[in-house]
């Protein structure tokens, strides 16, 4: 399920359409024109969004406006950013310590 859940966020497109729709609910045409993709581009983004459990949708007249399933989400983004920051901190620690 871990492994189902990561190849979710395996494309950054995707981390940022969640990262929006954590602001705030947004149709495709908001993504679209915020993110600055093409509508074909984040339709498929969101559809995989959507077959993974990540995100839904609600009719709001004409459009469907997509909403986070859980924003707990978020804060799991966020720890593995923290965790890749710091990975990146060791890396260049030691690589100053090899060329020291």
């Amino acid at each position: 399920m871990e492994a189902e859940l990561c190849s979710a966020f395996s494309d950054p497109t995707r981390i940022l359409i969640l990262y929006a729709l954590d602001e705030q609910p947004r149709t495709v045409n908001d993504l679209t024109e915020e993110l600055k993709i093409l509508q074909p581009t984040t339709s498929r983004h969101l559809k995989i969004l959507r077959d993974h459990g990540l995100v839904y949708a609600e009719r709001q007249g004409t459009s469907m406006l997509y909403k986070l399933t859980d924003t707990r989400l978020i804060d799991a983004l966020d720890i593995l950013r923290s965790v890749l920051r710091d990975r990146a901190v060791h890396r260049a620690s030691l690589m100053s310590e090899i060329t020291a």
